[in-house]
């Protein structure tokens, strides 16, 4: 059968993580109290902000954009496959695939700039802590998560764009478990050369220019925090920054690990496989990140749960 245009397409198959028909229940079981979990642990993140004045900071205010955007980004691929793990189906639809691809590209590129202003609060507040309260006032605070959000939704356009561009053949099998853009781009008949130079140039701009943002700040950072005499002091400047940069490691190293490994790995299915590191796990985690190495969100979560009970 010859190329067909893509708006003739209905559906695409999903693959997912294995085709082993006694996994589904357990693959069903571990998703869902992983999503429940991130759902949760995120949810609780934002309200435990709202709850305490004291928490009305620029860093808990980026922290709470953060969690919503984890919660967002979950909720992208995680439902759907849960769907198919319980009815047995692997299709999606035309519209939702392309739905699936725009809110992933969004999320993603979200997460990592306010990974980014998030690294800029640390800055400013170790590298010129006497001007703090005057440059992350509240109408910049604003303006930045505000900017974020659009320029994630720029580049989630693009993307659409790119996808919605495409023509298909009769094989519409997607070996992964939600519409990855560069398996979609392997399924294409047309020709996907451009589209590939223009989805690493937008991958390098829209996912390396933040990176090198977070590089630049904690360059800086490091080097003010060496400049501190006392020893008890550096300790506290590096605490400040330690949950930030441990959620830093975990979001670039899983996606640069999946997306580097999949040019020299020849199995779709394993790199199906290592993405729920970055689109699954990585979300999960971030509230016990921020949670459990930050004594004021922990005074805070007790105070709650005090109350609560």
């Amino acid at each position: 059968m010859g190329p067909q245009n893509l708006t003739s397409v209905l559906e695409f198959h999903l693959l997912g993580l294995s085709d082993d028909l006694e996994l589904q229940p357990l693959l069903f079981g571990l998703f869902l109290t992983m999503y429940l979990v991130t759902v949760f642990g995120n949810l609780l993140i934002i309200l435990t902000v709202s709850f305490d004045f004291h928490l009305h900071t620029p860093m808990y205010f980026f922290l709470s954009n953060l969690s919503l955007a984890d919660i967002s980004f979950s909720t992208t691929t995680v439902p759907k496959m849960l769907v198919n793990l319980k009815t047995h189906s692997k299709s999606i639809t035309y519209a939702g695939c392309l739905t699936q691809v725009s809110s992933f590209s969004l999320f993603v590129c979200l997460d990592s700039l306010l990974l980014t202003v998030m690294a800029y609060d640390r800055f400013v507040a170790i590298c010129h802590p006497l001007h703090y309260p005057a440059i992350m006032n509240f109408h910049l605070c604003g303006l930045l998560v505000l900017v974020s959000f659009f320029v994630s939704l720029l580049d989630s356009q693009l993307h659409y764009l790119m996808m919605s561009q495409l023509t298909f053949c009769a094989d519409v099998e997607i070996p992964h478990f939600f519409c990855d853009p560069p398996q979609l781009l392997k399924l294409a008949c047309s020709d996907t050369s451009t589209n590939n130079i223009l989805i690493y140039f937008i991958g390098t701009i829209f996912g390396g220019v933040p990176l090198t943002g977070i590089l630049y700040s904690y360059t800086r950072i490091i080097s003010s925090i060496l400049r501190i005499s006392s020893s008890g002091l550096r300790y506290k400047a590096f605490s400040t920054c330690g949950s930030h940069l441990s959620a830093v490691c975990l979001f670039y190293g899983t996606g640069l690990g999946v997306y580097l490994g999949s040019s020299v790995s020849s199995s779709p299915r394993k790199e199906a496989v290592a993405s729920v590191m970055y689109t699954v796990v990585t979300p999960m985690l971030n509230p016990f990140i921020y949670s459990l190495r930050n004594s004021h969100i922990k005074n805070v979560l007790w105070r709650i749960v005090s109350r609560i009970a």
